[in-house]
């Protein structure tokens, strides 16, 4: 659990061909001072190669210090994307980041950026991802990596991915939360306007965006039930919600989101049950009441499919500062 004596130093690596969002990304989330906030963690940008460094987008960069020496003093190293999946990494970046790792330091890749940690066998015998579209590559290049191309990050202990650059703020905040805790990551949502967690993976992203222009019907039906989780929410009142029937409901909303209707309602019931577990003091059954569940002992049997612990033993982990 984080302490009053917290120090965690972030350094996110810029390169040619910086990926923009990407980096974007890293310097809100760590590099934005948040003088609201007890504790925070310092940052800092390095770069091996020559600056100015070509931004995409047409910008420039000038990374406060070059060569390995930053990364050397970090505790977590991010690298937001990269030039390309099939762009090899410096030699020097592939041993600089090994010896990092060993030392203690957290690797911390966003979209393209997996295939630099990739590149230092420390994935080897572990699950990753990237984005949808390069999941296949990475699996072909890196038979040795069990790669996981339908969900928003993967948290290995010491080695973190995400998938397709949006996906970053997820894992970002996922790691605000495990450092600082729930409350300060969920400060740090609110501020940026976003989830603090968001159910599901990368199928409901792939070729049918949620609430795009051939579904403007399901926009309305997320909104619709994020206010009735405590509510009955069978397939047959969802459909009447989307004025479709239950068949017709059931089969677009797959094609969609990837997700069964049934598997999405319980899915953001667990997340409001953690939300609840991790910021109040409710009883089990209180909560269970309140996410739709019905019964404390319904709660734990899902919450043990999903989250494989006991919702007081989650709970626990949690501790409000």
């Amino acid at each position: 659990m984080p302490t009053s004596k917290f120090r965690h130093h972030v350094v996110v690596l810029a390169y040619e061909g910086l990926c923009t969002f990407e980096f974007g990304i890293a310097v809100e989330m760590f590099g934005l001072p948040r003088p609201e906030l007890e504790q925070w963690y310092t940052f800092e940008v390095c770069s091996l190669d020559k600056g100015p460094l070509q931004a995409i987008g047409g910008l420039k960069v000038i990374p406060a210090r070059r060569g390995t020496r930053a990364l050397e003093a970090a505790d977590t190293i991010l690298i937001p994307g990269w030039r390309g999946a099939e762009a090899q990494p410096p030699r020097q970046l592939v041993n600089a980041l090994r010896k990092a790792h060993e030392r203690g330091a957290r690797l911390v890749s966003i979209c393209s950026g997996v295939f630099v940690v990739a590149a230092t066998g420390l994935l080897d015998g572990k699950s990753a991802t990237t984005h949808w579209r390069y999941t296949d590559q990475l699996a072909q290049r890196f038979p040795s990596i069990t790669v996981k191309p339908d969900v928003l990050y993967v948290d290995e202990e010491t080695i973190l991915t995400s998938a397709g650059s949006a996906a970053g703020m997820d894992l970002c905040l996922h790691i605000i939360r495990k450092d600082l805790g729930p409350k300060v990551a969920n400060q740090v949502a609110r501020r940026l306007v976003i989830p603090p967690h968001r159910e599901g993976g990368q199928a409901q992203f792939v070729d049918a965006p949620v609430g795009d222009a051939a579904t403007p019907w399901l926009s309305l039906l997320f909104d619709w039930v994020q206010t009735r989780l405590h509510k009955n929410l069978s397939i047959k009142h969802l459909a009447q919600q989307s004025r479709m029937s239950p068949r017709t409901f059931a089969r677009k909303f797959v094609s969609a989101t990837g997700a069964s209707p049934g598997d999405w309602i319980t899915g953001l019931r667990i997340r409001r049950a953690k939300d609840l577990l991790e910021l109040t003091g409710l009883s089990i059954e209180e909560i269970a009441a309140r996410c739709g569940f019905g019964s404390a002992a319904i709660l734990r049997h899902h919450f043990r499919q999903r989250v494989n612990l006991a919702p007081n033993t989650y709970r626990a982990r949690f501790t409000v500062i």
